[in-house]
């Protein structure tokens, strides 16, 4: 069973999600002029990378913020509110005007005559903010103002630095326009209005939620493989002796230990928070679909492999944990918060390539909290067991001795990483076309992979760190049964066999080079020819698609069908599992086929546009250089959203027909999302 816990890492697979943004912090407070005359303070603290408008823009432009102040006669307005410091002004190409807006912070002073020395002031606030990618909906925030004169210069309000939330929709519903994107025109005789007729449609699904679950499980699972590690499974007799013994009594040495742990949570979280404050919330955002990150994740993977099959460790500096060593003795709560300061310290040569695999699966999902969600789930999972053998002292006695299998444990773990690594490595390959690491390639490596680290199992092959060994355990040989039965799992895959239970961390099936399978086993219909980026992109399952938007929409006029857009991007797993699991399904292929025209637009692909079609966006503002920067500036100056995959149903005036949906495995609602998208085409044309 304590192996077992290695191969539970295998079917952890990412999940991507939609962001929930709090870009402005608002606060308020007063300041007293005189005992007849007052201040009003209201700051807003904006977050990096985003801004907050003006009150002076003129009508047609955004929606500048303004204050509604609720009349009372214990106080009179003194002329209008000021702004400080002086906004930043524009040219603004999407309205065609100057715009005047504020970064980091503002700070908007309304003066007020006092009737009574002692009152308050309601009233609203109304602004919107937005960023280089997108803008949130026009938000109103309501606030109450203590005015107060005591002799003293400010008075604040008990709510200052209470957070705004807003919450970007998963699914945009129809509006009533569509903003032209440039370099994609409407046809001649296109109408921009959208029906806003309700229509029965499958219910939308929330990613956010099952995806912190997703990346807290992941480090929860991390840090019980940590748990079995040499460096620290055999200090848990010592630490527990140590609170049983030192404290005293029973309950005082329950009190430390949850102390201990509480300490360790800290420590780990405090790291996540770090990392977050390192990248930033743009950063992280573009890490899935960017060359660098994931060459870098890649190469760090594989360090983190190398290290922990023997070839070298990963420690740090002997000076600073001596230095932790020394505060630990000081006693109390700092002294078991510097124990567990300690513990870290040392035992980061294992967990070291553990945490390091976390933090880049959650930097590359582009979850702002992610990294922290990640290390709570980590620590937790190495604070529980201390805290639990604190209390039940006699379950130590149950505990298998330190051994050799500890060192298996961590060199396990080691053929995992190195398994992992490629993932990254071939999503660059995906994004630039290089052709290099297509799906029998990618496989080729696993089964190499996933070959020798179960020939290891077995005892065929020894690392310089093992030990002898005379036999072998039976968990030990249920194991290597496991890693060589999964090993035989992917030969096929050779072939083209889809793989499934794997398909979503593997190449698209289209870039296999020797596909025995789709050419005897599947249909493929017959593609149209001489379609625009025809030779950079296949659709799965014999599928006609097109990976033009003006291009497929032309051509579902002509044939009279609605259409699927196909948000998707190359380093999308969770495109990859509903491509392998729910699109395959008969009745929705057949509706894919026979009643649609469908358009893959992929995102995060780095082929260069020809000079001709670059633009700088309406929406954001950037130079749109690249074939995946088309289709993103699309998603997101039309659809308001940047996660995949999303699916979009429109026929060919593109109208929205229905909610579109997001990842999604139900195949029963996929089905009534396409039937709700066909029927309303129908009746409308």
């Amino acid at each position: 069973m304590k192996k077992l816990l290695v191969f539970i890492l295998i079917l952890f697979a990412f999940t991507s999600n939609a962001q929930i943004l709090e870009p402005v912090k608002w606060s308020f407070s007063s300041n007293i002029i005189s005992d007849k005359e007052a201040e009003l303070i209201i700051t807003a603290k904006i977050d990096k990378g985003w801004h907050v408008y003006s009150q002076f823009i003129e009508e047609g432009g955004p929606i500048p913020t303004s204050f509604t102040f609720k009349s009372s006669p214990d106080y009179k307005l003194i002329g209008k509110v000021s702004e400080s410091p002086k906004a930043i002004t524009a040219m603004d190409k999407t309205f065609d005007m100057k715009i005047s807006y504020h970064e980091n912070q503002v700070t908007f002073k309304q003066k007020i005559r006092l009737n009574k020395p002692k009152t308050s002031v309601s009233g609203s606030l109304e602004f919107m903010v937005c960023n280089d990618e997108r803008c949130l909906p026009p938000t109103e925030v309501e606030f109450k103002i203590p005015v107060e004169y005591k002799g003293s210069a400010v008075v604040a309000d008990k709510s200052a630095n209470v957070p705004l939330v807003q919450t970007q929709p998963e699914v945009v519903k129809p509006t009533d326009t569509i903003e032209p994107v440039p370099g994609i025109s409407p046809p001649a005789n296109s109408d921009s209005s959208i029906s806003n007729e309700k229509i029965s449609q499958p219910k939308p699904v929330k990613e956010k939620s099952t995806s912190f679950w997703g990346i807290f499980i992941a480090g929860f699972i991390g840090g019980l493989a940590a748990f079995f590690m040499p460096c620290i499974y055999p200090m848990i007799p010592l630490t527990v002796s140590f609170f049983t013994k030192k404290a005293g009594s029973r309950a005082k040495g329950i009190q430390s230990a949850i102390i201990y742990g509480l300490s360790i949570i800290i420590i780990y979280v405090a790291l996540g928070l770090l990392i977050t404050l390192i990248f930033g919330a743009s950063a992280l955002n573009e890490a899935a679909s960017s060359a660098t990150f994931n060459l870098l994740f890649f190469a760090a993977l594989v360090v983190f492999a190398v290290s922990f099959l023997g070839a070298f460790e990963i420690t740090l500096p002997s000076s600073l944990v001596n230095k932790m060593d020394e505060k630990s003795n000081k006693g109390g709560f700092i002294g078991l918060f510097f124990m567990a300061f300690t513990l870290a310290l040392v035992s980061f040569s294992c967990t070291g390539p553990i945490i390091g695999t976390l933090l880049v699966d959650a930097v590359s999902k582009g979850s702002y909290l992610g990294p922290a969600i990640g290390m709570f789930g980590f620590s937790s999972a190495l604070a529980i067991p201390f805290t639990l053998f604190a209390i039940f002292p006699s379950w130590l006695k149950e505990m298998p001795k330190s051994g050799g299998w500890l060192n298996t444990v961590k060199v396990s773990l080691g053929f995992l990483e190195l398994a992992l690594a490629f993932k990254f490595l071939s999503n660059v390959d995906l994004a630039y076309h290089w052709g290099v690491f297509d799906r029998d390639v990618f496989l080729a490596i696993w089964i190499i992979i996933f070959a020798v680290w179960g020939f290891y199992l077995l005892g065929k092959i020894k690392l310089s760190h093992d030990s002898e060994i005379s036999f072998i355990s039976l968990p030990r040989l249920f194991f290597a049964m496991f890693v060589l039965g999964f090993t035989l799992y992917m030969v096929p895959g050779l072939w083209g066999a889809p793989l499934k239970a794997i398909s979503a961390w593997l190449p698209p099936q289209p870039t296999q080079d020797f596909d025995l399978y789709t050419n005897s086993g599947s249909s493929a219909s017959a593609q149209t020819e001489g379609k625009k980026y025809a030779g950079l992109f296949h659709a799965p399952h014999g599928l006609d698609a097109f990976y033009d938007y003006e291009e497929g929409i032309a051509y579902s006029k002509k044939v009279n069908k609605p259409v699927l857009l196909d948000f998707t991007g190359w380093s999308c797993v969770n495109c990859r599992k509903m491509e392998a699991s729910v699109w395959p399904d008969e009745a929705v292929l057949s509706q894919l086929k026979n009643d649609y025209v469908l358009i893959s637009l992929y995102v995060d692909d780095k082929t260069e546009l020809p000079e001709n079609e670059k633009y700088e966006s309406l929406f954001s503002g950037k130079e749109i250089k690249t074939l995946g920067q088309k289709w993103s500036d699309l998603q997101a100056s039309k659809f308001g959203t940047n996660s995949q995959p999303y699916y979009v149903i429109t026929d060919y005036n593109k109208k929205t027909l229905v909610a579109p949906q997001a990842f999604n495995l139900d195949i029963n609602n996929y089905i009534q999302f396409l039937k709700s998208g066909k029927a309303e085409f129908d009746r409308i044309n």
